[in-house]
């Protein structure tokens, strides 16, 4: 059984929900924040973690924070496929030792180009994606590549855009999971980004085909990789 887990009622599956369903692929949505407990990772076959408005460095304000970091260590030991996109990529890598910094540099917003390296071409989670594909972007905070893993993805304002660690475990800064609704809602949470919703829309809608396909294969990709295709 593939598991979702969503670490904010504002970060939702999206798109990749219509996804699974279209492909036929069951899967168990958790919401820590409402203190449900999450499985052992040994009783799952593949996990999903996503974004959240809060931070790695964040545990005392969201304890759950706390079970998922445990979450994402069993999957480790257990070599489950893995996918953490923007928190859930952030979380893997601190686990893993590697520095995320709040408020960095390196935060994008917006519909904007992320480029494969030479490994991410390579690597099955991008097969069949362009060296250069759009993707949709909302992150003030970034992560470093852990020791051990391997650099995937890079953009202009972000250095680490996506990383492997061991066989299957993957961390994305990006957003390949968000609709036109929820780039909408994301844009109105602040003053600085609220006056420019019109746009980040326009943007988004401009670029809709190509996000989709660059993110429906991305979610074909992790599901082969976990076997469950």
């Amino acid at each position: 059984m593939l598991i979702v887990i969503q670490n904010d009622p504002e970060v939702p599956l999206g798109a990749y929900a219509d996804y699974l369903a279209e492909l036929d692929v069951p899967y168990r949505l958790f919401h820590p924040y409402e203190e449900e407990m999450l499985p052992e990772a040994s009783e799952v076959s593949a996990a999903i973690v996503l974004g959240g408005a809060m931070g790695v460095h964040d545990t005392d304000r969201y304890p759950f924070l706390r079970e998922v970091n445990c979450f994402i260590g069993g999957a480790i030991a257990q070599d489950l496929p893995f996918l953490g996109i923007c928190l859930g990529g952030q979380l893997l890598a601190n686990l893993l030792g590697a520095p995320v910094t709040t408020n960095s540099p390196y935060g994008e917003k917006g519909t904007l180009p992320v480029t494969l390296t030479d490994d991410g071409e390579a690597d099955p989670l991008f097969d069949g994606i362009d060296r250069e594909f759009v993707t949709f972007q909302w992150h003030n905070d970034s992560f470093v590549v852990p020791e051990g893993g391997v650099l995937l993805a890079s953009s202009t304002a972000c250095p680490n855009q996506a990383f492997r660690y061991g066989s299957n475990a993957y961390g994305i800064q990006f957003h390949p999971e968000v609709n036109r609704e929820i780039v909408a809602n994301w844009s109105s949470w602040t003053e600085e980004t609220a006056p420019r919703t019109g746009q980040f829309l326009a943007e988004f809608d401009h670029h809709a085909e190509d996000y989709n396909a660059a993110s429906r294969r991305l979610l074909a990709n992790f599901l082969r990789i976990a076997r469950l295709d």
